[in-house]
């Protein structure tokens, strides 16, 4: 207490001074409708400045509810737009009256510097998951499901030399394999086409028809280079991914309900061919 009384006799004449200043100020804004006018806006300039900040701070905080509310919503467009094939029934309906489901989840790891890289993703069993699904980013294809847990699936990266996908030049009907060569995580790369196809680089490569894991037209890349091959016969094609495949976020499983159907009747037509 006494240190508070010995401040303010040290200080009595700056704080007479600035109590007196306040007073002036107080009454000069009250009777003057120009000065009132001009602290008014002074104060909703700060507090505006003020709240402006604090909503700043808190929308970032609720950026991940936001992004997982996002990502609820592509889940329902995407389901649709890869069933625009079918008469479509409302969302939210059983799901077996749809060619196509998804399942969004998160890759939790990923590789893209070896030959044959593998993404690990925090959705596995429990959510459906089977092997041979695939998988998907909203910019474009990321794999295939290799394997899965009760919680978590690993999917063969696109940049695996064991992969090989059916792709296809849009708005064409001339369709390859997209291989990866292990040279640079940016590129795959899409062989068997033909040499006289045409081409152009940037020209767009999507999933072909002849999957029973992918559903058609979903972007991959762009041609970015082409060459023949050592037969003069097809071209050796370089695709740009759309993908950054070195950061990866949030990913859609592809399920195929009637992906068993379509296999068991290919396994019963070479059957009856032997």
């Amino acid at each position: 207490m006494q240190q508070i009384i010995n401040f303010l006799i040290r200080n009595k004449t700056f704080l007479l001074y600035f109590l007196l200043l306040v007073i002036s100020l107080a009454l000069t804004v009250q009777t003057h409708s120009y000065h009132q006018s001009k602290f008014l806006n002074s104060a909703n300039a700060i507090s505006g400045a003020l709240f402006e900040a604090t909503d700043n701070f808190s929308s970032y905080f609720g950026l991940r509810e936001e992004n997982e509310r996002l990502a609820a919503e592509n889940l329902k467009l995407r389901t649709r737009l890869f069933n625009l094939s079918k008469s479509l029934p409302p969302i939210g309906v059983d799901s077996t009256l749809l060619q196509y489901g998804l399942v969004r989840g998160r890759v939790i790891n990923n590789n893209y510097a070896a030959a044959r890289n593998y993404i690990t993703i925090n959705k596995g069993e429990k959510d459906s998951l089977r092997q041979d699904m695939g998988v998907i980013t909203d910019l474009g294809i990321l794999g295939i499901v290799e394997n899965t847990s009760a919680n978590y699936a690993t999917v063969q990266s696109i940049l695996n030399e064991k992969s090989n996908i059916n792709a296809k030049i849009k708005n064409s009907n001339h369709f390859g394999s997209l291989v990866w060569n292990t040279q640079d995580y940016r590129t795959a790369q899409l062989v068997d086409i033909p040499r006289l196809v045409p081409l152009t680089i940037g020209d767009t490569i999507v999933t072909g028809a002849m999957s029973s894991i992918f559903p058609e037209n979903i972007p991959i890349g762009t041609i970015s280079k082409f060459d023949l091959d050592s037969s003069n016969s097809f071209y050796a094609i370089d695709v740009l991914l759309f993908n950054d495949m070195s950061n990866l976020g949030h990913i859609y499983v592809i399920k195929n309900y009637n992906r068993s159907e379509i296999l068991e009747l290919q396994r019963k037509t070479e059957e009856d061919g032997q």
